[in-house]
């Protein structure tokens, strides 16, 4: 986990307001690629933030633990789900029984993760037959807006907010069988909350308060030309990999 991961932290309020949650079809997807229903399932939810999927996953019916290393994100986690079992912890380290779950998920999150020590963790944790999910929200480059406000945050920091989760499934082990799905979708939200979601980004942590404010006062001039009513329908594809850990073997 790095420093850049854990800077989040000081903005757990901004996170979670701001932040999207996710489609419901990707917890359909969730469902179909691991081979069982999120009702009843044993879930663990490792790099659970402020608990943006952990409530999705707990309105489906799933059973859920977060992980969260962060006070502040922790925190903020407990206040909106206080009977969410919380451990204080990494994926590269986790404090969790030998299969003892069905479902592992990283939301956002297993980028921050050294796949060396993840990837073992992840499969000694997860029951014979469980699933590792992983998934991104990423800003949809194929909108005109979207691929303009990525270029000017490029620009600023040398790399952009949105990212790209594309590579982020590197470390999984080649002989690990994975799928992959894309879904996109929208969401409308006021400017000010689209502009809180863009100032929870990592990169604003690391130019500064100035630098920050002359931005986020740079972006809500350019979509106001775009979106002159003050809403503004951002535009994602959740980019999503799920691999399972192999059955157990039958052996005599």
């Amino acid at each position: 986990m790095t420093d850049r991961a854990l800077s989040f932290d000081v903005v757990a309020d901004q996170y979670d307001s701001g932040r999207p949650g996710y489609p419901p079809a990707l917890f359909d997807a969730v469902e179909e690629l691991s081979g069982r229903p999120l009702q009843g399932a044993r879930v663990l939810d490792v790099g659970a933030g402020t608990g943006i999927a952990t409530r999705l996953l707990r309105a489906r019916g799933a059973e859920v633990t977060a992980v969260e290393p962060g006070p502040g994100m922790a925190a903020r986690l407990r206040r909106t789900l206080p009977d969410t079992p919380l451990v204080r912890g990494f994926g590269d380290a986790l404090p969790l029984a030998d299969a003892s779950v069905d479902l592992m998920t990283y939301a956002q999150s297993w980028h921050w993760t050294d796949p060396a020590r993840s990837v073992p963790e992840a499969l000694r944790v997860l029951r014979p037959g469980g699933a590792l999910a992983l998934w991104w929200n990423v800003s949809d480059a194929d909108v005109p807006w979207v691929a303009a406000q990525d270029e000017r945050l490029r620009r600023l920091g040398g790399g952009g907010a949105h990212g790209s989760g594309g590579h982020r499934a590197e470390g999984l082990p080649d002989d690990l069988p994975r799928v992959r799905r894309e879904l996109r979708w929208t969401r409308t939200v006021p400017l000010d909350l689209h502009l809180t979601n863009l100032g929870s980004h990592s990169l604003f942590r690391l130019i500064g308060e100035e630098a920050t404010a002359a931005c986020l006062a740079g972006e809500r001039a350019e979509l106001l030309k775009v979106f002159p009513d003050g809403f503004v329908e951002e535009a994602y594809t959740v980019q999503l990999i799920v691999t399972l850990r192999p059955p157990a073997s039958s052996g005599n």
